[in-house]
């Protein structure tokens, strides 16, 4: 008999992410726990034996993060995924779904932190403030209600097109069109990855030499990596980061903390420069 998932438990499983989606958040899980949250009424609808229910449900324990928002999509991608696998769908495993989830996180993101964030929050704020004058609360209840119903409402939308297009794409996903899809949008994933990384992280080295009786310093070291590979101390720090995750696997916290003495020490023999001022 073919398994197929309640609008009770479909229903659960998205206002647990709703609700839930920074669930036990933390720099090295993220958004981690409120994904199985989100899959937990899910996996107890669709396989009753415990076993299976915990073979089941660490498929999700992978590291994840997105706008959550716009990811809801993602969440339902993987409901549908989930039914089919355990309709016996034997080209969906871990890999598969791990492989999307980790695939459309990073163009979702993106998307969402410029529609959503960038774009739509700013705008309801804009119309908040002008319905503020005065010190009139109208504005600040007029954002919760709008920002609320069209958060609500949207992600739902999104979580159910989503689970549709989940069962209807397995047949898509195993053949090689899939396969190209999967690897275009990890390309994609890594270009928006690439661009975040290079607006937003800055390291620089403050080091100089100059020479004795000189004013003026004949090497200013960061000028000089400029010149040859502008940005090249923000590249050479995010790919030892990539290094250290991918190849030598050491978890987000350690390298994070790796970081922090990497800045103090630096910081001590003059070699950053913490433009500290008191």
């Amino acid at each position: 008999m073919e398994k197929k998932l309640s609008k009770k438990a479909l229903n659960k499983s998205f206002h647990n992410w709703y609700y839930g989606h920074l669930t036990c958040f933390s720099q090295e899980h993220m958004q981690t726990f409120g994904y199985l949250v989100s899959m937990l009424p899910l996996i107890k609808e669709l396989y009753p034996n415990k076993e299976d229910q915990m073979n089941a449900l660490s498929t999700y324990k992978a590291f994840f993060n997105t706008e959550p928002q716009l990811g809801t999509v993602i969440v339902g991608i993987t409901a549908g995924l989930e039914e089919a696998r355990a309709n016996g769908a034997s080209d969906v495993d871990d890999e598969t779904i791990n492989g999307l989830r980790a695939g459309l996180m990073g163009p979702i993101a993106g998307i969402g932190d410029s529609l959503v964030v960038g774009t739509f929050i700013p705008i309801l704020l804009g119309i908040a403030m002008g319905m503020s004058g005065g010190g009139s609360p109208l504005g600040a209840i007029f954002y919760i209600i709008v920002w609320n119903l069209c958060a609500y409402f949207g992600m739902k939308f999104l979580y159910k097109t989503g689970y549709e297009l989940g069962g209807r794409a397995v047949d898509f996903l195993i053949g090689s069109q899939g396969t190209a899809l999967r690897e275009s949008v990890t390309m994609l994933g890594g270009i928006v990855i690439g661009a975040v990384a290079a607006s937003w992280v800055k390291v620089s080295t403050s080091f100089t030499m100059t020479a004795a009786g000189a004013k003026e310093p004949f090497l200013i070291l960061n000028d000089t990596l400029n010149s040859v590979y502008p940005g090249f101390l923000t590249a050479a720090f995010i790919m030892l980061c990539w290094w250290l995750m991918a190849k030598k696997k050491m978890s987000p916290l350690t390298v994070m903390l790796l970081l922090v003495v990497i800045s103090f020490v630096g910081v001590l023999v003059g070699f950053f420069d913490p433009a500290l001022t008191y």
